[in-house]
């Protein structure tokens, strides 16, 4: 069969991988020129444009989430040929959508933990952000075999999309909070986003989500979620919080009590999220806060001497309140390393406009962040490096781990 994806950002790069490899021929389109995708023969790509009769010609056509409300592409959508009107077993099973600002990822393998002891047959994935394979993999996968329930992260600049592709049976929103503002233009936008995507569906809140009347009205049925009563492996109050969304929703779904519970003390935390590192007289806690809301959360849990955190990228406003974040605090040291791009002279300027009393250092790279680190934790008893930059965290964490190891 051949199919085409329009536009070319991370969902629509996603989408060419995983059609290729599920035995499509993929025409491929963006306008932008600096998109650079792996030659394969099934693989024909226009750039700086978008030929509308290679998409015609298409059997099903995959219109990336960023592209979901132009105009210009409202024909493709009513043409019955999307991939989700194609291709189906996805809207037969019992759908959870996770959605929010901060703990998608977790909430959501949390929940996929539960329902796996629990001996169900779990389909899970979605925005590829959160580090999932992208919608068109689940929606693909669906159709390949048979699944009990299907657990989608739904991203807050994909509600749209994810509405009308997908049919949601329970809706959990972890929380909302600052991020994507570029893109959302404002708070209240991002609520009467959610609110809308809410519609007529059965949603888990959490209880002390401020603006509940976006919500009130538009759900068909709210059930609100604090913060589980027991310790878990995992670092912070917020994690406690994700833990009862999960909670809920299993319930929900009619999972005992002592599934949930057992299910959640065992679960480990995922890739790039906040990690302890015990050192004998110290402890650094590594993980993504890409926002303020996140990061505040995590400054709310201790006292940081030393903040170390990754840069955003150019543009992305928001996240510099992160920094006005790490200002606020009683660190000595706040040290900045290249995440997302380098904008370490824009994060300086902010510091310097918040009257940030403390040093700031300059990173390099993640070997800077280690040596810096682990040279910080021999003086002071907390150490906390996150920010921006997924991939670099991740790598910092292991890093970490095996220069410890090697002592």
């Amino acid at each position: 069969m051949k199919a085409a994806v329009v536009g070319l950002g991370v969902e629509g790069m996603n989408a060419v991988e995983s059609l290729l490899n599920h035995g499509y021929e993929v025409y491929a389109s963006d306008i932008n020129f600096n998109v650079e995708l792996k030659v394969d023969r099934c693989l024909d790509v226009d750039l700086g444009f978008h030929d509308f009769q290679k998409i015609e010609n298409a059997d099903v056509i995959v219109l990336s989430p960023g592209l979901w409300n132009r105009p210009v592409f409202n024909k493709i959508k009513s043409n019955g040929k999307l991939l989700s009107d194609i291709i189906t077993s996805h809207r037969s099973l019992f759908t959870i959508g996770v959605t929010g600002t901060n703990g998608k990822t977790t909430t959501t393998m949390m929940i996929a933990s539960i329902l796996q002891k629990a001996g169900m047959k779990v389909l899970t994935g979605g925005n590829a952000g959160g580090g999932f394979k992208g919608y068109t993999e689940v929606i693909l996968e669906a159709a390949s075999m048979d699944y009990d329930i299907l657990l989608v992260e739904v991203c807050d600049m994909t509600l749209d999309f994810c509405k009308d592709n997908f049919d949601f049976n329970l809706v959990v929103v972890t929380n909302v909070g600052r991020d994507h503002l570029e893109f959302h233009q404002s708070l209240e936008n991002y609520l009467k986003s959610l609110g809308k995507f809410v519609e007529g569906k059965r949603v888990v809140l959490n209880q002390e989500t401020e603006n509940l009347g976006y919500f009130k009205g538009k759900a068909d049925e709210i059930h609100f979620f604090t913060r589980v009563p027991y310790e878990l492996n995992l670092f912070g109050d917020f994690n406690r919080k994700n833990a009862a969304a999960a909670s809920k929703a299993a319930d929900i779904v009619g999972i005992s009590n002592n599934t949930i519970e057992t299910s959640l003390k065992n679960f480990n935390v995922l890739p790039g999220r906040a990690t302890i590192i015990d050192l004998p007289h110290s402890q650094i806690v590594v993980g993504k806060t890409d926002n303020a809301d996140a990061a505040a959360a995590v400054f709310n849990e201790a006292d940081f001497p030393v903040i170390i955190l990754g840069t955003p990228r150019k543009g992305e406003m928001c996240r510099l309140d992160i920094f006005r974040e790490a200002s606020k605090t009683n660190s000595e040291i706040i040290a900045i390393f290249p995440g997302l791009e380098d904008t370490r002279d824009e994060v300086r300027r902010v510091l310097e406009e918040e009257n940030y009393t403390g040093t700031i250092h300059n990173l390099d790279d993640v070997k800077k962040v280690v040596e810096f680190a682990l040279k910080c934790s021999e003086k002071y008893p907390n150490v906390f490096i996150g920010g921006n930059g997924q991939r670099k965290i991740i790598e910092i964490t292991d890093s970490l781990k095996e220069a410890i190891s090697a002592k």
